[in-house]
């Protein structure tokens, strides 16, 4: 079994000892493991050959006998037999909101429902509504809140999902007198894809803030109103919440908004142990029942004795004992890089000429932009020959003597073949300041094949980068077999360094295996693969997934001065040789 399908199991069992009554720590311990493992950036499997299932968070001995039971069977007979005691489908019932472990059993027992599908059809022919102490109104919110999970399952790539969100957020400060207007969420947490958009503001009149929020010109359908929060769905079918709150209580609200649903228990598990209880409105002492509420985040984190935590970190694993520890990382910033190290031009398959390219980075405040356009084996790109790839060399040598203001790096995006040889000759690669490899054909070849396809690219002296290492491109296709633990120390052997890409749909690598990658001491590389002017500005979304990776501006070599990374670069290259 992988890793999401452990997890699976331990959130069933979660939802199936709430629905037996059990202890609350023992349904959180449960819930805890499927956190950790999630955000896992190895297998358990390697783990458990070298003997550190027990160093992940949240994982102790009973978890660990169940962890190995599941690797080696694919079957837990705890899980089967707490299986046994309930009617089928039965957990189905329980993700949606509103449906307790009371309730639930009902629907199943007396109705005999045991699916969403069913939940649907009994509340919409009156059925639901029908059992005892339920009745009409229990019955619309459930299928309020069944319906909105149909919405919410329609997760939309962050590239979307952020522009969106900052469209409505534009439109409702124009119609409003809204202040602290701040996406929350997962969004927040800059999670690669979204489910639905949280915003949450401040505002004297609350009222007239929401009612402005229900006629943009975005909102497709109300789905709830009230005073101080409503519920929309946009022509994008994307579900939009908002909260308002006064003012000195927006950084109780926006922290407990964000999440995640783990980080947000293990601070309560603390706040508890001080004697305090958490929620969205404050911090109540318990001996008294005294509220504070906080204007700003950090105000609510120094009350519990903890750093400020940013928001792409609070996933419930070890940043709440890192802050506890003041220990925090200082996280990279947009305004801490120098340059993009993965662009695109006319000269292939990119939009626009390698000078408006370069003006476009200048304007962004970049010292520097690499220009690596395909190798010839990517015909359908326009690849360039040998003799086109020289042409372009000379071209970025008579504009590097007129522009002033940036300098611009002669690359390739050198095509790794089926056999791992490049596109070019080592020569010819020798000559450029920047070589980026990557895969683009032959996609579907076994695990070893293309692990060592990789590996042979890595170690050749003369490739500086290798670009989207999984090829992934999300929603759409999926990584290509790679033993990532194998290319992670490989890489960090030889010096060769690792691209974020920061193209939307790709997002490669992904946070969990930058986490790892770091920790092993690789170099990472941000490149927005961008093949025109207006691409240049996905750097933040590269910038997301590094924070949400660990990543300070030391791991990343687009944080270094020109001079300083072709130095790198070289001294690298002779390492390997």
């Amino acid at each position: 079994m992988n890793n999401s399908e452990v997890a699976r199991v331990f959130q069933d069992i979660a939802d199936l000892l709430e629905l037996k009554g059990e202890t609350l720590f023992k349904i959180r311990a449960y819930q805890k493991a499927v956190r950790s493992i999630e955000q896992l950036p190895v297998g358990l499997e390697q783990l458990r050959q070298e003997g550190k299932l027990r160093q992940i968070p949240g994982i102790g001995e009973a978890i660990e006998k169940k962890i190995v039971e599941l690797l080696a069977t694919g079957r837990l007979k705890y899980y089967e037999d707490l299986r046994s005691e309930f009617p089928a489908g039965i957990v189905s019932l329980l993700q949606v909101p509103g449906v307790g472990p009371k309730t639930a059993m009902r629907l199943s027992t007396e109705l005999g429902i045991g699916s969403l599908e069913e939940l649907e059809a009994a509340i919409v022919d009156g059925r639901v509504e029908g059992l005892y102490r339920l009745g009409e109104k229990t019955a619309e919110n459930i299928l309020h809140h069944l319906r909105s999970m149909r919405t919410k399952e329609q997760r939309l790539p962050i590239g979307t999902a952020l522009p969106l969100a900052e469209e409505i957020m534009i439109a409702l400060q124009e119609r409003s007198q809204i202040r602290h207007l701040t996406p929350a969420g997962s969004l927040r947490r800059f999670r690669e894809t979204i489910g639905d958009i949280d915003l949450m503001g401040t505002a004297d009149d609350a009222e007239t803030v929401i009612e402005a929020f229900t006629k943009l010109a975005q909102v497709r359908e109300v789905l709830a109103k009230g005073s101080t929060k409503a519920s929309v769905v946009t022509h994008r079918d994307l579900q939009v919440d908002l909260r308002v709150v006064e003012h000195d209580a927006f950084g109780s609200l926006l922290q407990y908004f964000t999440g995640s649903k783990q980080h947000n228990i293990t601070l309560r598990e603390r706040g508890q142990r001080q004697g305090l209880k958490l929620s969205e409105y404050g911090i109540t002492t318990l001996q008294n029942g005294r509220l504070e509420t906080y204007a700003t985040e950090e105000g609510f984190y120094n009350r519990l004795g903890l750093q400020l935590i940013p928001p792409e970190l609070r996933e419930g694993q070890h940043e709440i004992e890192r802050a506890a520890e003041h220990s925090m990382p200082q996280l990279v910033e947009l305004s801490d890089l120098k340059g993009d190290l993965h662009v695109h031009t006319d000269w292939s398959d990119g939009h626009d000429s390698i000078e408006a390219m370069a003006m476009a980075a200048s304007n962004l405040g970049y010292q520097y932009l690499a220009v690596t356009d395909h190798s010839r084996s990517l015909g359908i790109a326009h690849g360039l020959n040998e003799e086109r790839l020289r042409a372009q060399m000379s071209e970025i040598r008579r504009l590097n003597e007129r522009l002033n203001n940036i300098q611009i790096l002669s690359g390739i995006e050198v095509d790794i073949r089926a056999d791992g040889s490049l596109d070019f000759p080592d020569e010819l690669l020798g000559e450029l300041d920047v070589v980026i490899a990557a895969i683009h054909s032959s996609l579907s070849q076994r695990q070893d094949r293309m692990t060592q396809r990789v590996l042979r690219a890595i170690e050749n002296p003369n490739v500086d980068i290798i670009a989207h290492p999984t090829c992934r491109l999300l929603g759409q296709r999926e990584p290509i077999a790679l033993d990532l633990e194998i290319i992670f120390r490989a890489a960090a052997q030889t010096g060769m360094a690792l691209e974020i890409n920061c193209m939307p749909d790709r997002l490669d690598l992904r946070d969990i295996h930058i986490f790892r990658a770091r920790d092993l001491g690789v170099r990472l590389a941000l490149g927005t693969d961008a093949h025109s002017t207006e691409h240049l500005k996905y750097m933040r979304f590269g910038v997301g997934i590094a924070r949400r990776g660990w990543c300070e501006a030391k791991h990343l070599l687009n944080s270094m001065p020109a001079e300083e990374l072709l130095a790198s670069l070289g001294q690298q290259e002779n390492k390997r040789i």
